[in-house]
């Protein structure tokens, strides 16, 4: 079987990142959300892809200066509002998984205990995260705070190196740019026990060729499309 990711929701067709956008990857199909954190500075996990908040909202700066209430006062697309990583998780909750990734400095720590708390006090299991980052600190911090949640080691430059960060951080998962795979790298890490989740794949013929080199997940704008 190979997971059908919404990128940031269903960014193909709503707002990226907001509820609607993760609701309406739900509806087309999804068995799969992936998402981008930040911290705010009230402290709060923030659901939000660049680092400022410039090019999705009709605000500005950057997000770990804005405290929540700021942040929620702004528009996304006119329409939609930033939401806390807690509300999409209440949103999804049973429906399918979630790949979070890390993009704000100091997400792994409150991530950490936030997936520890749904875990415990809400019924979600460990397997229904993957916790992944181009940063190689930030998933170390997150195998520190709990060794149980999975990671997966996010690359636009190279399988190889994210196998042999994946070795050393006891990864569940590569996640590598489509245009990086071929069929040798995909067997290396799959015979390594690795899962590959690959991104941003939206062209039929792209599709095609990566379900074709037997890959687990593929993250796209268009999930219905997988």
């Amino acid at each position: 079987m190979i997971h059908k990711i919404g990128h940031r929701g269903a960014k193909g067709f709503l707002a990226e990142n907001t509820l609607e956008s993760f609701r309406k990857a739900l509806d087309l199909g999804a068995d799969a959300i992936e998402l981008d954190v930040h911290i705010c500075a009230t402290g709060e996990i923030v659901v939000l892809h660049d680092f400022t908040v410039d090019r999705t909202t009709n605000g500005f700066g950057e997000v770990h200066q804005l405290s929540l209430s700021e942040l929620k006062k702004l528009k996304v697309e006119g329409v939609y509002q930033i939401p806390l990583l807690g509300e999409v998780l209440d949103l999804i909750a049973g429906k399918c998984w979630i790949n979070i990734e890390l993009k704000g400095h100091g997400t792994a720590e409150p991530v950490a205990e936030m997936i520890q708390q749904y875990v415990v006090e809400k019924g979600w299991r460990y397997d229904d995260f993957v916790v992944s980052s181009f940063q190689k600190e930030e998933l170390k911090r997150i195998k520190k705070v709990n060794p149980e949640i999975p990671i997966g080691v996010l690359t636009q430059a190279s399988v190889e190196q994210a196998i042999h960060w994946a070795d050393q951080l006891s990864a569940k998962a590569i996640h590598p740019h489509f245009s990086l795979l071929t069929e040798d790298n995909c067997r290396e890490a799959q015979e390594k026990g690795y899962a590959i989740f690959t991104w941003t794949v939206n062209e039929e013929d792209d599709i095609r060729r990566v379900k074709a080199l037997g890959i687990n997940g593929i993250i796209s704008d268009y999930p219905n499309r997988l």
